[in-house]
């Protein structure tokens, strides 16, 4: 029998620059920037929400193991939200986010979704996304 996976704890995003990266995730997205110190005694910085967390990587700089080509701008996010997609529009505007689509209907992990989307300053696509079975 396969063995089976529970969650995701983590993921990595190589970036062009940490402080810049970090302000727009905390200041546009809300997420919590956090300085931590692993097993190895380097300094590292990490955006957590929920229960999960995105460490970032400095491109040309990874931690090793690191995947085979780390590039700025190559991720493609979609973070969920119980807040109305309108309320983000008003957000990301008076932010100076510009909204690449949306709002569009698509398909979540377990169902109808409904999205926004934008991007980062590395331009990776970040979507914004409200689950509609919750609403159904």
């Amino acid at each position: 029998m396969t063995p089976k996976l529970s969650g995701l704890d983590h993921l990595v995003l190589t970036v062009a620059d940490i402080p810049t990266s970090a302000a727009f995730y905390q200041d546009v997205l809300g997420m919590d920037v956090q300085q931590f110190q692993p097993a190895d005694g380097s300094a590292r910085t990490a955006l957590s929400f929920g229960r999960q967390k995105i460490n970032l990587h400095q491109a040309g700089a990874e931690f090793r193991p690191h995947g085979r080509a780390p590039t700025p701008g190559s991720a493609d996010l979609c973070f969920l939200t119980e807040a109305p997609l309108d309320e983000w529009a008003l957000h990301l505007d008076l932010q100076g986010v510009g909204i690449e689509e949306g709002p569009v209907m698509r398909s979540g992990a377990t169902g109808p979704i409904r999205s926004l989307y934008i991007r980062d300053p590395d331009g990776n696509l970040i979507e914004i996304s409200v689950s509609m079975a919750r609403n159904a």
